[in-house]
């Protein structure tokens, strides 16, 4: 049997161009050695639109070629012109988990740490990852071997009972078995059966696994992984950002948008609807002490990440009627000077950082907003235009000697170009260079957006983590847009795309998956691929979900 490692993703690419209407070529993962882990994406795996079965199939953990290459005729009967199979099964496939094959990856299942950079196994977590939030019917596993065998995990029980075989238990540790044990993830448990057979006898024991699917749907409903993930979607905006208010937006220490964006979504959630107790006599408590100066609030020396600490300013003035707040605001953008030499404004960055365009934007936006001085916002339209770090394919370098495509680096650039223009006057000079920046980059990023609605952690690399933050910025930004004419009707798909994705990874607590870890300018592409992930409470991805939520409400409600 040749090599069928060996131009995979060539075949999978010919697969889906002759069946466009069913396939997408995807990755869910990237190797210790950087390589892709390519995938054929079933064109409802990830919102099911149709009466099939959605079916994963693997191999390829053990880093077999022979795993590989019955992975590969297992598409080739499937696709068929005669089989028929897509009428009830909606297939997608992971040929060859593991490309490197450098080690056996076969057990060591559920992995909980190291998301994703760990250094000896990191295909473990994306592959994990990508499963569990995929959420499909039956994962089917394939093994080379001599004879016939077939097992189950613990959700797989009652597909194994209709093989007419004897069905064995999958190993303790393997994946199938962490898949279908517990709440993986959070979310519920997966079936899946793994068949280990011969090349000849392929066929067959496939065909009887299809037969079964198709005479008896209710084999392969919704998983209660899908079934959680579903019911997550189903709630409305306001109960997602009335989830998330409860947990974020309570402390200001240190400073730092991080924590102010989660004080002004708790704000605006108020204004959107005022059931219940204001937020605003516990936020009062809350900042009085960095007001009245008891506490040093930050130095001469602060950053912008520092200064947007303090976003919530105008929404507690008005809330409260005391102008103090909003003074505050005032005072932050006093601290921006016209840049020397080329440079950015000072205290941004000198080399035009995209987190700066949020921040700066945000600020010096409502400085205006409040007075009405365009001193604000003519140095503000001045940095926009000026960073020249906003490539062809409309996405944005991190700065402008890191030449990197980092997901939230891209966050920051969309809500720094959704804030000034939602303060910048219809006719203000300048205007419509901004306005022609912020939609190429949304067409920039939707043109890469996952199915699954998610960007990804580095946007030009395939298979690089999911990654919530530049996802909940991106749906803000498109939100916003639509909500005030700046885009039209095609981008509200894209939009209620990616309100699925990020939906989906919030549970009832306010805890998210996967916001990327504090990032700085990195100095290669592996450093932004090996940023970790948090899952669980991360007040940056809790804040921007909140603004994205109320946004979403204000929209579409």
């Amino acid at each position: 049997m040749t090599d069928r490692t060996a131009g995979l993703h060539d075949y999978l690419e010919s697969l889906a161009r002759n069946s466009s209407e069913r396939w997408t070529v995807s990755a869910c993962g990237v190797t210790g050695s950087r390589q892709n882990i390519p995938a054929l994406l079933d064109k409802d795996a990830y919102a099911r639109a149709s009466n099939t079965v959605p079916v994963l199939l693997i191999s390829g953990l053990s880093g077999q070629v022979d795993d590989v290459s019955l992975a590969w005729h297992a598409l080739e009967l499937f696709q068929a012109p005669d089989s028929g199979l897509a009428i009830h099964i909606g297939l997608s496939a992971i040929p060859n988990c593991n490309p490197d094959g450098r080690r056996d990856l076969s057990a060591g299942y559920p992995p909980t740490d190291n998301f994703f950079n760990d250094t000896d196994e990191p295909e473990k977590r994306y592959l994990w990852r990508w499963i569990c939030f995929q959420g499909p019917s039956l994962v089917l596993e394939l093994r080379s071997g001599e004879s016939v065998r077939w097992q189950s995990n613990d959700a797989g029980g009652s597909l194994a009972s209709v093989l007419a075989s004897p069905v064995d238990s999958v190993e303790n540790e393997s994946l199938l078995a962490a898949l279908g044990t517990g709440s993986p993830d959070g979310l519920g448990p997966i079936p899946g059966l793994r068949l280990t057979t011969p090349m000849d006898d392929l066929g067959d024991e496939l065909r009887r696994l299809w037969k079964a699917l198709s005479d008896q749907p209710d084999l392969g409903g919704a998983s209660p992984a899908r079934q959680a993930l579903e019911a997550r979607a189903a709630r409305s905006y306001l109960e997602v950002a009335r989830t998330l208010a409860k947990v974020y937006g309570y402390q200001l220490d240190p400073v730092n948008y991080t924590q102010g964006v989660g004080i002004s979504g708790r704000l605006r959630l108020h204004q959107l609807s005022d059931s219940g107790e204001s937020p605003a006599p516990g936020i009062v408590r809350l900042v009085e002490p960095y007001v009245s100066g008891s506490v040093a609030m930050f130095g001469e020396r602060a950053s912008g990440a520092n200064l947007a600490g303090l976003i919530w300013g105008r929404e507690l003035s008005e809330a409260t009627d005391d102008r103090r707040y909003s003074d505050l605001i005032v005072d932050v953008a006093n601290r921006y000077r016209p840049g020397v030499d080329g440079g950015a404004p000072p205290p941004c960055d000198p080399d035009f950082r995209t987190e700066d365009m949020f921040m700066a934007g945000a600020m010096l936006g409502r400085a205006f907003e409040i007075t009405g001085e365009d001193r604000y916002l003519d140095l503000l339209v001045r940095f926009i235009i000026d960073g020249g770090i906003q490539q062809e394919n409309g996405l944005f370098w991190h700065c402008r000697p890191a030449h990197f495509y980092w997901g939230r680096g891209n966050g920051f650039a969309a809500m720094g170009l959704t804030e000034p223009l939602t303060f910048l006057p219809e006719n203000y000079p300048g205007r419509d260079a901004v306005v022609a920046m912020y939609r190429r980059l949304l067409d920039g990023l939707v043109k890469i957006q996952n199915p699954s609605g998610m960007l990804t952690e580095v946007l030009d690399i395939p298979g690089s983590y999911q990654e919530l933050t530049a996802t909940c910025m991106l749906g803000y930004s498109l939100a916003r847009g639509l909500r005030r004419g700046w885009l039209g009707p095609s981008y509200q798909a894209p939009l209620d795309l990616a309100w699925r994705g990020v939906s989906q990874r919030i549970d009832g607590e306010g805890n998210v998956v996967d916001g990327c870890a504090s990032t700085g300018v990195q100095a290669s592409t592996d450093e932004y691929l090996d940023r970790p992930a948090v899952f669980g409470f991360d007040d940056r991805t809790g804040g921007m979900a909140l603004w994205f939520a109320i946004e979403m409400q204000r929209h579409q409600g």
